[in-house]
């Protein structure tokens, strides 16, 4: 088995030719020619979790969030991709081309929202759902958010009316939010929201939960390593085990 098998799988899934142009999607470090036995899935690198495929023995690890992702001038020996490419540890990333094929279909599957159209479409590419459900107040909602993503806090304005139209973004979908006025959605399920966004959304009348970055994209982990697992049986593959949110919370 080789990195290249892996990628394969992972471009039919969600094609690489559709991340973003800021983007930088893709084998991130190593080669397409080598050698794996072991992956290890992950929402981002993390010095841990580096120590951890190298504990392990893994070859390979699948990230949402690439390890590099602006452009590097001098490599810093002690830097977590430094470290990986030192011990042949290879790094396959499925960030923006991952949110437009999978992340939002998943994360409305796991909120139990069924999406009826595209909340935004760019070039092409579509960036979350709108949704309908039965009236509920914002309270509840709030509530099954943070049931289903295993939330620490899910922050929101609750604008005092029930919701039965909802968009839904993964990771930092505030600059959507004139999408959501426009399409008439009683709320917005995203992450990663600005105070700013919070009162354009309120003085619209539009309740906004902020569920944060990780919690509604750690969902990419599992569904990855079932898709590895069932494409790619005689590979072993799982979550990296020091996987989490970095994050602490007073609550």
């Amino acid at each position: 088995m080789t990195v290249a098998d892996v990628y394969d799988v992972l471009d039919r899934a969600a094609p690489f030719s559709c991340q973003e142009n800021y983007d930088n999607s893709g084998l991130v470090i190593g080669n397409m020619n080598n050698e794996i036995s072991g992956i290890l899935v992950a929402l981002d690198v993390t010095r841990e979790i580096a120590e951890e495929a190298r504990e392990r023995g893994v070859q390979l690890i699948v990230t949402h969030h690439p390890p590099i992702f602006r452009a590097i001038k001098r490599i810093d020996t002690s830097s977590v991709p430094a470290l990986l490419a030192a011990e042949g540890i290879n790094v396959i990333s499925a960030h923006t081309n991952f949110d437009s094929a999978v992340m939002n279909d998943v994360l409305c599957g796991v909120l139990d929202l069924i999406p009826q159209r595209p909340l935004h479409i760019e070039n092409g590419v579509k960036c979350g759902y709108i949704c309908e459900c039965s009236p509920v107040c914002a309270a509840d909602i709030a509530r099954e958010i943070k049931s289903a993503l295993n939330c620490n806090v899910v922050r929101y304005n609750d604008c005092g009316r029930k919701i039965s139209t909802v968009a839904v973004c993964s990771g930092s979908g505030g600059d959507f939010l004139e999408d959501v006025i426009d399409s008439g959605c009683d709320a917005y399920i995203t992450g990663d929201v600005k105070h700013n966004v919070f009162i354009d959304a309120h003085n619209a009348g539009v309740t906004v939960f902020d569920a944060g970055h990780f919690c509604t994209e750690n969902i990419f982990c599992e569904t990855v390593r079932h898709m590895l697992s069932e494409k790619l049986p005689d590979v072993e593959c799982a979550v990296a085990s020091s996987n989490r949110d970095i994050l602490s919370y007073e609550v």
